[in-house]
């Protein structure tokens, strides 16, 4: 009887019951077998004690190290007198991100419109699926703060950002071409927010503003970078294949750490007194060196993965050798390069910490320093302070990672 109702549950033409499909999921996925009954038994008690030790843990513990602490860990030893520059400048990044998003979902509409698919417009409900660790994130570090003002001036921010995507919709074809100009402007306004007019340079700013400005200058500094050596390696000029591949296996073969240590001491001895880099930019120097050398490889195994065929297209449409590699095979290896360069980018976000070891207060760091302050030293208070900081680059790589699985769906990659 139970056979013949699952067979009208699952007759061609009848929508299955949600209660229904659960089950039959449970069945194959949980408990197919008894090694599966097994494992699904034993993970399930392991994920029921973990959850029940943090979740006692969060309720037990005592976050004022953290709450008193929260400016630190955000901006370092930033002067509190002018933390109305880092707002500003949060300000006009989310700006940016806001007229960027908004630009390119005018394009996607308008290419949909034009090849006569269906196009549907992202909701609010879709940007807290997609973005719901990030958010709840910035939940966490209003919680602990002890005035209204951070309050405010987040919901501005996002107003402004929400403004600023409706005004990307709007945009003409010819300016969302060059939206890559307005970008460039608006994180160069922030920079200046920062450090104009009796500011702060980045030698000067700390915390998670310090790791994050480390990532992006790192990012965008060292993709452009690691394309060269890519299309240098592969290129038939010897001197500038062996040069590439020179420096591709050293920088490869060397820690980062010594790259950090060699840009912080040894540079000292290299360059002039007056001629000498601070220290930030020393190590975004190594970073980037460091960082584009893997960009390289990961961009050479995506050329790699363009047939032959392409080439030769290409070439019998008359294309020079520059427009066929420009227009044909780098775009097709950068799409096919998605999962590993965004891995990559993580990396190298968890990879900024490492800055720590040399004395820079960066969030890594601020979770140590504050555990030394005459109110909280020798409490033991580390758990707190470092399992915050760990939720915080967590939160960030799983958004990362999140946002790199979409853009693959998006693009195909693997499928066609």
């Amino acid at each position: 009887m139970t056979a013949g109702l699952d067979e009208r549950l699952s007759a061609p033409g009848q929508p299955v019951p949600p209660a229904k499909r659960t089950v039959q999921w449970s069945r194959e996925n949980l408990f197919g077998s008894w090694s599966d009954t097994l494992l699904t038994l034993v993970f399930g008690a392991l994920i029921i004690w973990v959850t029940v030790s943090l979740a006692r843990f969060v309720l037990d513990a005592d976050f004022t190290i953290v709450r008193r602490n929260l400016t630190t860990f955000m901006v370092g030893r930033f002067p509190r007198d002018e933390l109305w520059r880092p707002w500003l400048a949060t300000g006009l990044i989310g700006v940016m991100i806001g007229v960027v998003i908004g630009s390119a979902t005018a394009t996607a509409r308008d290419k949909a419109i034009e090849a006569g698919l269906p196009y549907r417009e992202s909701t609010m409900r879709d940007a807290l699926r997609r973005f719901w660790p990030l958010l709840a994130l910035i939940g966490v570090a209003l919680a602990f703060t002890r005035t209204f003002l951070p309050f405010v001036l987040t919901i501005v921010v996002f107003a402004v950002s929400a403004l600023a995507r409706s005004a990307g919709l709007h945009f003409p074809a010819g300016v969302r071409r060059r939206i890559w100009v307005i970008a460039l402007a608006l994180l160069l306004g922030a920079y200046l927010a920062l450090s104009a007019f009796g500011g702060r340079g980045w030698d000067e700013w700390g915390g998670l503003h310090l790791n994050l400005f480390l990532t992006v200058a790192g990012i965008l500094l060292a993709f452009p970078i690691g394309i060269l050596f890519a299309l240098g390696r592969r290129s038939s000029l010897p001197a500038l294949r062996w040069v590439s591949v020179t420096y591709i296996e050293f920088v490869r073969g060397v820690p980062l750490i010594t790259l950090l240590l060699f840009g912080a001491f040894a540079l000292g001895f290299v360059l002039p007194a007056d001629l000498r880099p601070g220290v930030i930019t020393r190590m975004l120097v190594a970073i980037t060196l460091f960082e584009a050398a893997y960009v390289a490889e990961v961009v050479r195994g995506g050329l790699q993965s363009v047939h032959p065929g392409q080439v030769e297209a290409g070439q019998a449409l008359g294309l020079s050798p520059w427009r066929v590699t420009r227009r044909i095979v780098l775009p097709q290896a950068l799409r096919n390069t998605i999962p590993a360069m965004v891995g990559q980018f993580i990396s190298l976000w968890k990879d900024t910490t490492l800055v720590a070891v040399l004395g820079i207060l960066d969030l890594l760091e601020a979770s140590r320093v504050v555990n030394t302050q005459p109110d909280f030293l020798g409490q033991g208070l580390f758990a707190i302070t470092l399992g915050f900081a760990g939720l915080v680059f967590w939160v960030v790589s799983y958004t990362m990672s999140r946002e790199a699985r979409r853009l693959e769906r998006k693009l195909g990659v693997g499928e066609r």
